[in-house]
């Protein structure tokens, strides 16, 4: 019995059919092209602008000056221990006592005990002393480091004065019942006190050298309270006048712009003071020329002081006050005024372009923008945009006469981005530092206060479309 062959049976493999969402390409199309926008806006550099507000700008030089004033230095006629009765930067009357000579060094035995029990600085002599180093530290270089020293040398012989001034002050009855010995001496004339001796005192503006200036040998003694003197050794000066003088040395620059001053603001901020000076060029002994400014107060206040450190404040510029990065200069086209004409029944301005065809020659109105005027040209742009090129011929209105255009000239200027756009605005700089200018306000194709410019002119071009 033949059993029956078996055969597998045939199969064939389903296929899903192909099933596109049309919703889904969309989206992810849109998804590419934000995040190429968010990728591609990340990535383009910022066009940053600055409103242009009123103001003006102050341009300030400082100097470093030599004051001259009216000293009388005076000398010891006795040798011994020196105690004085006035204080540094008081005035004293003619005759008033000024300082003693203690020969056996009994006056100084004496004031020794009682400081030990009278050691008092007051108020006064406590804000003397701060506005000392106040001063020191608005003016401390760590190139005159050696300055230190002298000032430490100052705020020794002050506390030891101001100990002795008060001490003296409370004991003159007293040292007379212990029958204390010593030579007092008076002030010859009425003047201001100064115990700060440095060898400029005779010192003249007409002997001003360079080396004047050079502090680095730079030495002023001050006999402290109690120190044993010799006969002739200074021990104190006299400012017998008001008057006093800074000289101090200037460029060439500085020269040709103070050369018609007569006055100048100064500022002196280790002061915290301002005023005005009388201000003349002098000729130095070395042939330099030197400023000098001439002052009849705040004497007193720089009587310790030999040189000081200032600012000189120039002349302020009013207008409008945009950053200096903001400034550039473009290339125009001169257009002879008497060829603008207006376009037919437009209020544009333009000229008449010569265009030629086929059939010959024909004037074109075309319109242009104005950046400046003179009293014989108008300027026009001469970029990518402008309606005309170097060779061109414009007419006359009403004329036969032509005019080729190629003559140029260049503005100075900044780009106002009021419209969204860079558009050149003529610009007049008024005054400028490193930073700021001070351009001149109301000016025809000028700006405007609020108007909102370019800070970095190099980053655009005229037409640059502004994203913010």
């Amino acid at each position: 019995m033949h059993k029956k062959r078996k055969y597998p049976k045939e199969s064939s493999k389903y296929r899903r059919p192909l099933n596109i969402n049309v919703g889904m390409i969309i989206f992810a199309i849109i998804f590419v092209y934000m995040s190429f926008s968010v990728y591609t806006y990340a990535k383009k550099e910022k066009i940053q602008f600055y409103e242009v507000i009123e103001g003006d700008i102050v341009t300030d030089h400082g100097y470093t000056g030599i004051i001259l004033r009216q000293e009388s230095v005076q000398y010891a006629e006795r040798a011994g221990y020196i105690h004085y009765y006035v204080r540094e930067g008081k005035r004293a009357a003619v005759g008033s006592r000024i300082y003693s000579i203690d020969e056996t060094g009994s006056l100084s035995s004496f004031l020794e005990e009682q400081s030990e029990n009278n050691a008092i600085l007051t108020n006064d002599n406590l804000s003397e002393i701060k506005r000392q180093l106040s001063s020191f530290a608005m003016s401390y270089s760590d190139l005159d480091f050696d300055l230190s020293y002298s000032l430490r040398s100052s705020l020794d012989a002050s506390v030891s004065e101001y100990v002795n001034f008060n001490t003296l002050e409370s004991m003159d009855n007293m040292m007379g019942q212990t029958g204390v010995m010593f030579w007092q001496v008076q002030a010859p004339a009425s003047g201001v006190v100064s115990y700060a001796i440095d060898q400029y005192e005779e010192l003249t503006a007409e002997q001003i050298t360079a080396s004047c200036f050079d502090r680095t040998g730079y030495a002023r003694e001050i006999t402290k309270a109690g120190q044993r003197i010799a006969v002739s050794d200074a021990v104190y000066k006299l400012i017998t006048s008001d008057d006093w003088s800074i000289l101090f040395p200037i460029t060439e620059e500085q020269l040709t712009e103070y050369t018609d001053k007569t006055k100048l603001h100064v500022i002196f901020n280790s002061r915290n003071l301002e005023t005005d000076g009388t201000f003349s060029l002098i000729t130095g002994a070395d042939g330099n020329t030197y400023g000098k400014l001439d002052f009849n107060q705040y004497m007193v206040q720089f009587i310790s002081d030999r040189y000081v450190s200032f600012e000189v404040e120039t002349e302020q510029a009013d207008g409008l006050k945009i950053p200096s990065t903001a400034v550039t200069t473009k290339e125009f086209f001169l257009i002879p005024l008497d060829f603008m004409t207006q376009g037919g029944d437009s209020s544009e301005i333009g000229f008449m372009k010569e265009i030629y065809t086929e059939n010959g020659s024909s004037a074109e109105f075309v319109s242009v923008t104005v950046y400046n005027s003179t009293e014989e040209y108008y300027y026009i742009d001469m970029g990518d945009s402008s309606p005309v090129k170097p060779g061109d011929f414009i007419i006359k209105p009403d004329s036969t006469e032509r005019y080729q255009i190629g003559a140029t000239d260049s503005l100075q200027g900044v780009y106002n981005i009021n419209k969204g756009y860079a558009v050149f605005k003529l610009i007049e700089i008024l005054k400028s530092n490193e930073e700021y200018c001070t351009v001149r306000k109301g000016m025809s194709y000028g700006l405007s206060v609020y108007d909102h410019i370019v800070l970095d002119a190099d980053t655009v071009e005229e037409g640059t479309l502004i994203y913010q």
